[in-house]
């Protein structure tokens, strides 16, 4: 209180002054030793001084005016401070006062001596204090009123396939591929937005926003209004069960939490900028809309660091070795971050956002390039797969099989291949047998042709590990039929044509009579050369049929122990050698049955019918004769 009485003190003591100085001049004016012109000089001063004194008197009364407001006013804030009201906009309505009243005591013009400063200087102080307050208030809606999204926007799942795939080529086996089930559901396809804050406080917080910045204290509004809406979005990653980890210890992690990780990645991608961001860029505009950028500001110091974040786990995923069994993976974090291209370009237009959406094409750069080095790598895989021994049975091979589920899976990213590979200048390798130019086919499907291509070659090199030429032909004629079915029996024919079916029909029927021709060809010319018995000895045309004998239980021994894997390939197989074989018995028993002893003649046609569906079963068997024939 001693300050506020000097400032009047002051005031009253220069009024003083004034008015002794003008009792002086009238007394000089009165004096007749003056002369006229000094004497009208004298009241013209005197005049002025009494103007002065007018307005002094008429500011000292201002002054008071103001000083007895400003106590008011501070009255009425330490009283909310020692009791806190929850009526703001009464709040509100006094920190317009002091805003009022700073600019009334600014352009007070009086004596320095009046102590104007000390006046303002009070007054900023306490509308510093008012600033706090509000400050705690901004903080408490914030964090009161604020809501998480609903459960649908939480959860979704993959419908994918998760094929098992690795380096190895041992480790997937015949899936089906669910194709119709490509969407996660329409909540994370499109982008929509969704009340992170009560709509009803919104007045609220949109009035003290007005009342901070009118103040000058904007700063302190959006440092708060930042990290309150910050710290919201770190709580929504946990929900999300999003760590940040590092580059290096994304790097290090086994594939099996990588695989999870990046599952995570994908739904936490499509929510947060499809949903939370978008959602969060309108609050900020609600709130800040009406001052200019400062929205666009706030978002982008929210929003930053946790874009970063995501897109570091990303570059870490792209940083690392490009084995086949991550192409999937691969696939789907492209996919979605193509497809939020556009919306990370408008959540981000603005210079401040530059920098998150320079990254966020960075990376999408990168996953195409690392995906079409990770495919050159699988083809590359593919040819340098080698063996040093056969593959049991003449079976289907593992990599036959890991190559056409691999494919297969692919299908469903043709999309997104086709946009990756439209540029890529490769040409199939298999020459182009069929009357397809590659040039003509999609990008997708010259891809698919090459690596199967690939795999053809790889597998006529196996082949050649059998010392058994038949069982050559057995080996191939199984991987290529099983090639063929997994084309006719997916998407993958709309890759590869008729015109390759054919070509590939034609291959495993073609490798099916060569078969035959080895396997069968001298057994049967034994019994083509004893067809004619006048010109045939009795003793040649039963060792004839003996050895017969011998030869069909030799086959027999082996072809029991090979397998094909498909059962009507096997039952065509079988039916083509029946019909070739018992035809040719029958004819030369038929024939040469009076010259042949019963006992040379080991087998009824039925016999050899029944013993022949004994093959390609991939259990070796020795032939009993059947007891009638002993």
């Amino acid at each position: 209180m001693e300050e506020h009485k000097s400032v009047i003190s002051t005031c009253e003591q220069d009024q003083h002054v004034v008015a002794a100085a003008q009792h002086i001049l009238k007394a000089l004016a009165a004096s007749k030793n003056v002369s006229d012109d000094l004497r009208k000089t004298l009241l013209d001063i005197e005049t002025q001084l009494s103007s002065i004194s007018i307005v002094n008197e008429r500011k000292g009364r201002e002054i008071k005016h103001l000083e007895r407001q400003l106590k008011c006013v501070e009255d009425k804030v330490m009283r909310w401070e020692a009791n806190p009201s929850n009526e703001s906009s009464e709040y509100l309505k006094v920190v317009g006062e002091i805003q009022v009243l700073i600019q009334n005591l600014e352009s007070f013009s009086v004596n320095e001596k009046w102590k104007q400063k000390e006046l303002v200087r009070r007054a900023n102080e306490i509308l510093q204090v008012a600033m706090s307050r509000l400050e705690k208030e901004l903080v408490h809606i914030l964090l009161q009123h604020k809501q998480h999204l609903e459960p649908e926007y939480l959860y979704f799942h993959f419908n994918r396939v998760d094929m098992v795939f690795d380096e190895s080529f041992r480790s997937v086996e015949d899936e089906q591929i669910d194709e119709a089930s490509r969407s996660s559901g329409a909540s994370q396809s499109e982008a929509s937005t969704v009340d992170l804050v009560n709509p009803a406080v919104l007045e609220r917080l949109k009035s003290i926003a007005s009342v901070m910045f009118a103040s000058k204290y904007h700063q302190e509004f959006c440092q708060v209004f930042v990290t309150s809406r910050r710290d919201a979005l770190a709580e929504y990653f946990v929900i999300l069960e999003m760590e940040k980890l590092r580059i290096e210890d994304v790097l290090k992690l086994e594939w099996h939490c990588l695989n999870h990780e990046i599952r995570k990645w994908v739904r936490a991608m499509k929510i947060i900028v499809r949903v939370y961001l978008v959602s969060e860029k309108r609050l900020c505009k609600q709130v800040l809309g009406d001052f200019g950028s400062f929205y666009q500001c706030c978002f982008s110091e929210i929003s930053q660091s946790f874009m970063l974040h995501l897109l570091n786990f990303g570059e870490a995923v792209a940083m690392g070795m490009h084995t086949p069994e991550k192409m999937f993976r691969l696939l789907d974090m492209y996919e979605v971050l193509e497809k939020l291209d556009v919306d990370v370009d408008v959540l981000f237009f603005e210079e401040v956002g530059s920098f998150v959406r320079g990254e966020f094409h960075k990376l999408l750069r990168s996953f195409g390039d690392t995906i079409k080095s990770t495919l050159l790598a699988f083809r590359n895989a593919i040819a340098s797969n080698h063996s040093k021994t056969p593959f049991p049975q003449g079976g289907v091979h593992h990599v036959t099989k890991y190559v056409m589920n691999y494919i297969m899976a692919l299908v469903e990213y043709g999309d997104t291949l086709n946009l990756l590979l439209v540029d890529d200048t490769s040409i199939d390798p298999a020459g182009n047998k069929d009357d397809t130019p590659c040039l003509s086919l999609c990008p997708v499907a010259c891809q698919f042709r090459s690596i199967t291509a690939t795999l053809e070659s790889n597998l006529s090199n196996k082949s050649k590990l059998y010392k058994d030429e038949a069982l050559q032909h057995i080996f191939m004629m199984n991987n290529i039929h099983y090639m063929v079915q997994k084309v006719k029996c997916s998407d993958l024919s709309h890759f590869f044509g008729d015109c390759w079916l054919r070509q590939h029909i034609a291959m495993y029927q073609r490798d099916a009579r060569c078969y035959e021709r080895i396997s069968w060809g001298s057994v049967l010319s034994m019994l083509k050369e004893g067809s004619v018995s006048n010109c045939v000895s009795q003793r040649t045309l039963e060792k004839r049929c003996k050895e017969f004998s011998t030869a069909f239980g030799e086959v027999y021994r082996i072809q029991t122990g090979w397998f094909i894997l498909d059962p009507r390939l096997r039952e065509d197989l079988q039916i083509s050698v029946s019909q070739k074989l018992v035809l040719a018995y029958r004819t030369y028993i038929g024939r040469n049955s009076s010259s042949i002893a019963e006992k040379y003649v080991k087998y009824t046609e039925d016999d050899l019918q029944s013993y022949i569906l004994d093959l390609f079963q991939g259990s070796p068997k020795s032939l009993h004769y059947p007891q009638h024939r002993k």
